[in-house]
């Protein structure tokens, strides 16, 4: 459990705020990530608190630049900036704890939360809010041009729900969702039903022949008279 940089209180999971003396904490970064403040002031703004964002340089296996607003301590990546955070930060995950996965969600989400759709950093388009990977249980904000916005403590959510295997299993999830695509691709195409644009032409000319042999069978049987 994180605790209050300020008193050293305990702070209570997807909460940032510290009760006792109201300190608010960089429960994602503090003591948990090594940063510099590359940049204090950036052309991106915050979606929160409507100020300009800085620009962090985490010093991982390879320098990671990220936005972050000194207020609320949300934090906002390129395309392609949490995976390599994620790999930089989490490795050599090699079991799947569903219980501890859903352990990690009901402690974080007690209360339910009241969903709204926020503006992107940069180009300021309302994102889609979408679940990250299999079960972690958080809802990102997505823009699909220029990144991901996370909220102040949904970073270590992701990493904890890593280190639990759930990006393992979101791995395999995808992997078995795609056996079946690929079997059927390689399946001729008149040995299933979908995507056989010549289905009905065989079933004409097999009619045909039987009709055919039909009148050839019934001549036979009565000229024989």
């Amino acid at each position: 459990m994180a605790s209050c940089k300020h008193c050293g209180a305990p702070l209570p999971a997807n909460i940032n705020k510290c009760h006792y003396c109201g300190t608010r904490n960089d429960v994602d970064l503090h003591a948990r990530q090594p940063y510099v403040v590359a940049k204090t002031v950036t052309n991106r703004i915050c979606p929160h608190c409507d100020i300009p964002l800085q620009t962090i340089k985490l010093t991982l296996e390879d320098n990671v630049f990220i936005e972050r607003c000194k207020t609320c301590f949300g934090l906002f990546f390129d395309r392609g900036e949490i995976e390599a955070v994620l790999h930089s930060s989490v490795s050599n995950v090699y079991a799947i704890n569903l219980e501890h996965i859903d352990t990690i969600n009901k402690d974080r989400y007690l209360k339910p939360h009241k969903i709204r759709y926020i503006k992107c950093p940069q180009c300021r388009r309302l994102m889609n809010r979408v679940n990250f990977g299999q079960r972690s249980g958080v809802v990102v904000d997505q823009c699909i041009v220029d990144g991901i916005w996370l909220d102040n403590g949904e970073l270590i959510h992701l990493l904890e729900w890593k280190k639990a295997g759930g990006q393992l299993l979101h791995e395999q999830t995808a992997k078995a969702k795609e056996k079946p695509e690929k079997y059927h691709a390689r399946l001729p195409r008149s040995s299933y039903s979908g995507g056989n644009d010549n289905l009905g032409d065989n079933q004409c000319d097999i009619t045909v022949n039987l009709a055919t042999a039909l009148i050839w069978l019934v001549s036979k049987v009565f000229g024989n008279y």
